[in-house]
């Protein structure tokens, strides 16, 4: 597949990475075109002007700070439609750092907000509850990563990619769940700030 990737941070850097050693066609845009480059050169991907990131591609990673991506989607025009049909991955958290609430307006989500901003495209949740470094380390554990999201074929998408860098894919629902899906950052957020272990609190049950 080939992948866009929109950031140049280190979860951008760890997919970018990850998805380059399974194979896939990486091209990389961000603010900065020296770290862009970079990354593509340490990968033997594509760096490219922001704008032009989305040309050709299966899906779109936007990895970028919650504050950031405003600008960065209108950027890669995606409120002119630039984005439409494309698998839209928002791993964004639009948490309060080192408290865990979050900050989008009750009853609204991050990865709606970025619905708006992208008419048509088709936004899926996930990679959110990890560290970068989970997706560059070979010898890791499997995790679970979950998603919501409202296309079919993006999810497939989306779930292949996650199978790519180690993860198990889960669905947990439409994008009216997507706000319970990001609460789940706020909870895990808190309490690794509070010196407690986030898998700590969640209970063992049988399926």
């Amino acid at each position: 597949m080939r992948i866009g990737i929109l950031g140049t941070g280190n979860l951008a850097t760890a997919l970018a990475t990850g998805w380059a050693r399974a194979g896939h066609d990486i091209i990389i845009g961000g603010r900065s075109t020296a770290a862009a480059e970079a990354i593509a050169n340490r990968i033997g991907g594509t760096a490219r002007p922001v704008p032009t990131v989305a040309a050709g591609a299966d899906a779109v990673l936007l990895a970028v700070h919650w504050d950031g991506v405003t600008e960065m989607l209108t950027a890669a025009g995606g409120p002119a439609g630039a984005l439409a049909g494309l698998a839209l991955i928002d791993p964004t958290n639009a948490v309060e750092h080192g408290v865990g609430t979050l900050r989008t307006e009750p009853a609204r989500s991050a990865a709606g907000h970025i619905a708006a901003l992208a008419p048509g495209a088709h936004v899926v949740k996930a990679f959110h509850l990890f560290p970068a470094e989970r997706w560059v380390t070979p010898d890791a554990g499997p995790v679970t990563v979950a998603m919501c999201g409202d296309d079919e074929r993006a999810l497939d998408v989306v779930g292949s990619l996650v199978r790519d860098v180690g993860g198990v894919p889960a669905v947990l629902g439409t994008l009216d769940r997507v706000r319970q899906l990001e609460e789940v950052a706020g909870f895990v957020i808190g309490l690794a700030f509070a010196g407690v272990d986030p898998q700590s609190a969640i209970p063992s049950v049988t399926r």
